[in-house]
């Protein structure tokens, strides 16, 4: 079950954010509640043991930050540039990203549940211990991404793109829908279920030039 905010071990010492968000800030301890931030500039910028509840980042960078042990909840990120960025040990509650790069980005030990993800790019990402738990991917590009003990449960994937992926003990039980339009290839190094198989059967036939005729 997904943690509250209470219950963080850092949770009494959060403060509320002194100033506007800046390149290369150094954000520790921080709780950012119920704002929206236009055009945000963080480049570089870093965030330990810090919460974010029900707020939202329309477009910007925040490009090269690192983000350690977090935990955000309806957070909604829109057109952001996320790109290069670190996460270690974090946690994302209900949240949504729509238009994000996440290029070449860093995830350990990050679990993400009831979120949305339409058209994200993880292009040549590295997904170490990540989950999505619940949670919609519509559109999104893992081109040429490195995904190693990644889990979907409950997850309905959709147009996904795998494309010179490199994946390792990625685990697709579990899923709701596995749709994927590029990349069918780098499906080796992950585990399905029969009735995944099956789905996945007409798409894997075209990838190989099988003809199905009755």
């Amino acid at each position: 079950m997904p943690r509250e905010l209470e219950d963080l071990p850092y949770a009494r010492h959060l403060t509320a954010p002194e100033g506007e968000l800046e390149p290369e800030g150094d954000y520790d301890c921080v709780h950012f509640d119920d704002g929206e931030f236009d055009e945000v500039d963080a480049q570089n910028a870093r965030f330990g043991e810090s919460a974010f509840t029900s707020v939202a980042f329309h477009r910007g960078s925040m490009r090269y930050s690192r983000f350690a042990d977090v935990w955000l909840r309806n957070v909604r990120w829109v057109g952001t540039e996320l790109a290069d960025t670190g996460w270690l040990d974090g946690e994302v509650i209900a949240g949504a990203m729509s238009g994000v790069d996440l290029a070449g980005s860093r995830l350990r030990r990050v679990r993400f549940e009831g979120c949305k993800f339409d058209s994200v790019n993880f292009r040549t990402a590295q997904l170490r211990e990540v989950s999505f738990v619940e949670c919609v991917l519509r559109d999104c590009d893992f081109g040429d991404a490195t995904l190693t003990d990644v889990t979907f449960p409950g997850s309905t994937l959709e147009s996904l793109i795998l494309s010179r992926a490199k994946l390792t003990k990625v685990d697709l039980r579990g899923t709701r829908t596995v749709d994927i339009t590029e990349g069918l290839d780098a499906l080796r190094g992950a585990t399905i279920d029969h009735g995944q198989l099956m789905e996945l059967a007409p798409a894997l036939a075209r990838h190989l030039g099988i003809l199905l005729r009755d």
